[in-house]
């Protein structure tokens, strides 16, 4: 197997060298810094399995495989290498060989690498197709929002908010400890919230999906959606389609929609 290796961290990179270089089944590798250097290297040579840091200068990880994707140049197998813990994660792991988080072990990245031996090359490119499609439009769980407050302007971690409710001519935007008070609307939050992961389950309510705990059955048709931080909101029938975004597929006999 022929490996290329994409990291911008030079611990990284020498930490992936050193347990590359161990491999018998490994007959050669490279090492680059950045992503443009990968796609000259990915001209020059075929390699069957790309180690991959999704955020670098200048080209991220994703940028280079629509790259490489654009040249219609066979894609490598990838193994996303990454410090993030983020929405399009769960996509990597169900959809590309492997991820591996930063600070990796050696073990760890060992069992992505047996992985990525035992996966056929046509099963490899096929999902690999599959997971450029979905991250495509996958929200960027890292980005930070810039809420005005009190005269000053707050940077907040979008994957750090819990909830927005609508109070009178204000928002209100709910971390896990303190809260933000905005002159806007819940219809505006809706779009800006959206790509972070964010759906409405209620006309004056807004939730993060990655705090959602359970969902309960309610009075009637609605049902009780339980964050992890203890707060209920009940959820009409209205809004209990949007609950379908809550997981990727549904295991059992009943689904989110109306019973």
């Amino acid at each position: 197997m022929r490996v290329l290796a994409v990291d911008d961290e030079p611990l990284a990179r020498t930490a992936l060298r050193n347990i590359l270089a161990k491999r018998a089944d490994i007959e050669e590798f490279d090492v680059v810094d950045d992503a443009r250097q990968a796609l000259s290297s990915l001209r020059a040579h075929p390699y069957d399995l790309l180690l991959l840091d999704i955020h670098m200068p200048e080209l991220s990880g994703l940028e280079l495989l629509e790259r490489v994707a654009k040249q219609h140049r066979p894609i490598p197998a990838v193994v996303f290498v990454t410090a993030y813990h983020q929405h399009a994660v769960e996509a990597f792991r169900r959809r590309a060989i492997d991820y591996v988080i930063k600070p990796f072990s050696p073990a760890r990245v060992h069992d992505a690498l047996n992985a990525a031996v035992r996966r056929s090359a046509e099963e490899r490119a096929a999902r690999l197709i599959e997971t450029l499609r979905q991250l495509r439009f996958a929200p960027q769980r890292s980005a930070r929002i810039a809420i005005k407050n009190r005269g000053r302007i707050v940077l907040v971690d979008a994957a750090e908010l819990v909830s927005a409710e609508a109070q009178g001519n204000y928002v209100l935007l709910q971390q896990q400890t303190g809260s933000y008070l905005l002159r806007d609307t819940i219809h505006s939050m809706v779009e800006k919230l959206k790509p972070y992961g964010f759906i409405r389950i209620h006309r004056s309510a807004l939730v993060n999906v990655a705090f959602v705990e359970t969902i309960e059955p309610g009075v009637g048709s609605e049902c009780i959606v339980r964050m992890k931080t203890g707060k209920e909101y009940a959820v009409t029938r209205t809004y209990r389609e949007n609950l379908k975004e809550l997981a990727l597929f549904c295991i059992g006999t009943e689904g989110f929609g109306p019973g």
